[in-house]
């Protein structure tokens, strides 16, 4: 065993490139941490044929970010302002201020940092694989993880436990990441609320939903030259690479990581094992990777390390690089609201799915193939004769069935879901109170797994009622709340806020204000009143829990709202991380009788809203970037 100090002495003797890492004090011993990379199936870089960026990447890709980056290294051909905004175009007017791609056109870039680029934060927070041999399923978990955020512009959040414990490993059990990918490519990988990390050797008991909320990814990608590992990070995302351990590694605090033939003058360094991470990024100024680890935060620089190139065979044996994730329903479902939500159907996973009124009472399935150029809007089949108002949808981890939830002609309401492996609509009954007078909020929300189905809806008394549903069992009467409610409308999110997520919603009242209702899911669940604000409203609101502002997938988002006032929209944001103050930064549109969806999906961190207008038609509307909204096409009659 050798102390700290005698490390520290080392290293200054030497003039290493990086230092202990500061919590250590000088009489403490050199830590150990747990490993569990195995080489086995691994191939030399050198064995890997070189990669054709331009046949993997497509100008449809959903980052708009790396569509502008491709552009400049001559990957994709040069195209139009116009088909940079329908294929998910979002200026660089984001929040915060962005700065601009490193390198120059044609040019690779020299420096890539997937933890904060062009403003935005995209990789999710540190974990802690806890004593076990589980780095391969950590480094998997990570990539995934890392790829959903860049591909489709959401925080989520995986289990390491769902592969580890899904593949039979043990905490002893060793692995490589290929294989944990190859694992999720075949089953999908859950979140922690369906089966959480364990340093624990327990039996894999996931929840009964989790085919309907695990992410799916295809055939992950071997990268073996240096120059395409970098042109993979600057221009797809992260990659997970393969590092051989040494004992001095485990107290790295800053600086570049090289290793020490010797700990201190008897004692040489010694090797440890192999180990799986996820490479972030790089810096060819300062001949390192950036790597993601999953030793909590306390190691490295909160969590990541730099490594010099070539160092400890890092660049020895390929990287896996992962495209085209497929994320589940729970990871977007604060991401939309009202009558359209972004499904993963599609070539790049991000169709869009509507549902209407139609004649006769009817509802229209619409949907949009957003993999197609032109991006058209399809009509699908008519169903049900009991609909008065525009039905609010949500995708479920029920088999990420499309659920709906709409007033009745008879004032009541109807639930309808569309089982996906058939394709059929099935009606589940009317249920709710026999005076509903407003248009319903639905989520389906983190109580139980399958989680409850959430509804708050205005009622002929003026309050609004909350109505829920256990697991598959019959609706339950909550409790109504409020006075003076004029309107309801698909307004109702579970937040980030506090640790079960408060309930929060926004509703009109008989004076023409919006009034923002929560309840603290942490403490007795009471319905409390929240800010008024807003003017002359007498159209329903419509708000989701958006990404601005969102440091990671724990962190709570601005709330964004629209709604329709004297024939426009109302663009409404809560600075939530801030002042919590509702902010109207634009009005736009017109002829606009209600807004009836709002959804912030894959293109980039645009805002995508559809209207009604005073003709009875639908219309889209889109924001790029932070400030700039378009009119779009108009879809059809409602």
């Amino acid at each position: 065993m050798v102390k700290i100090k005698l490390l520290r002495k080392t290293l200054k003797e030497n003039k290493a490139t990086w230092s202990v890492h500061e919590r250590f004090k000088d009489t403490d011993w050199i830590p150990k941490y747990a490993l569990g990379g195995s080489k086995e199936g691994l191939k030399l870089s050198a064995e890997a044929p070189r990669i054709d960026f331009k046949k993997i990447i497509h100008k449809t890709s959903n980052n708009p970010y790396l569509i502008e980056r491709c552009i400049s290294l001559g990957i994709l051909p040069d195209i139009t302002k116009k088909d940079l905004i329908l294929g998910s175009k979002a200026t660089l007017e984001t929040e915060p201020s962005e700065a601009p791609p490193t390198g120059g056109a044609g040019t690779p870039a020299t420096t890539v940092d997937w933890r904060k680029r062009w403003g935005w934060p995209w990789i999710t927070s540190i974990r802690n694989q806890n004593g076990c041999n589980s780095c391969w399923a950590f480094a998997a978990v990570a990539l995934v993880e890392a790829m959903v955020r860049i591909e489709h512009a959401v925080w989520c959040e995986r289990s390491e436990g769902d592969v580890h414990k899904g593949m039979g490993a043990v905490c002893a059990s060793t692995g490589g990441s290929a294989n944990a990918l190859e694992w999720i490519k075949n089953n999908g990988i859950a979140d922690p609320d369906c089966f959480p990390y364990t340093h624990a050797d327990i039996a894999y008991t996931p929840t009964a939903d989790r085919p309907g909320r695990t992410v799916k990814i295809p055939q992950h990608t071997w990268i073996g030259n240096i120059s395409d590992q970098k042109t993979w990070l600057d221009t797809i995302g992260p990659i997970v690479t393969f590092f051989e351990v040494w004992k001095d590694f485990y107290t790295l605090g800053s600086g570049v990581y090289k290793k020490q033939t010797m700990i201190d003058p008897t004692t040489p360094n010694t090797h440890e094992g192999g180990h799986y991470m996820l490479i972030v990024g790089y810096d060819d100024n300062g001949g390192y990777w950036i790597v993601k680890n999953s030793w909590n935060n306390n190691w490295g620089q909160n969590g990541y390390g730099l490594i010099a190139y070539g160092e400890c065979d890092i660049d020895k044996y390929l990287k896996i690089g992962l495209q085209y994730t497929n994320p589940d329903p729970w990871t977007k479902r604060r991401m939309h609201n009202g009558n359209m939500l972004e499904s993963g159907y599609g070539t790049l996973h991000r169709n869009f799915e509507m549902v209407s009124t139609a004649s006769g009472n009817k509802i229209r399935h619409w949907w949009r193939d957003n993999s197609t150029s032109g991006f058209p809007w399809n009509q699908g089949p008519t169903f049900m004769n009991d609909c008065a108002a525009c039905p609010t949808i949500i995708e479920s981890t029920y088999n990420r069935n499309f659920e709906l939830i709409y007033p009745t002609t008879n004032n009541r309401l109807h639930h309808v879901f569309r089982q996906q492996s058939s394709g059929q609509w099935i009606d589940t009954g009317v249920f709710g109170p026999t005076d509903v007078a407003g248009i319903p909020g639905f989520i389906q929300s983190n109580y139980n797994a399958p989680g409850n189905f959430e509804v708050v809806v205005r009622t002929a008394d003026s309050k609004l009622a909350h109505w829920y549903r256990i697991g598959g069992s019959s609706w339950h009467e909550g409790i109504r709340f409020g006075n003076n409610i004029a309107l309801s409308g698909p307004s109702l999110v579970q937040s980030h806020y506090f640790s079960k997520g408060n309930f929060e919603l926004v509703c009109v009242t008989n004076t023409g204000k919006m009034q923002h209702w929560w309840r603290n899911n942490d403490k007795n669940m009471t319905w409390n009143q929240g800010a008024i604000f807003g003017n002359n409203i007498g159209t329903p609101p419509c708000m989701i829990e958006g990404q601005y502002f969102a440091q990671d997938e724990t962190d709570v988002g601005n709330f964004e709202l629209c709604v329709a006032a004297g024939g426009k929209v109302q663009h409404w944001w809560r600075h939530n991380k801030g002042d919590q103050k509702w902010r109207n930064p634009a009005t736009f549109g017109h002829d606009i009788a209600s807004v009836v969806s709002l959804v912030q999906g894959s293109y980039g961190f645009n805002l995508e809203v559809i209207v009604l207008r005073t003709d009875n038609k639908l219309q889209h509307y889109y924001r790029t970037g932070q400030h700039t909204w378009h009119e779009g096409q108009i879809i059809g009659n409602a």
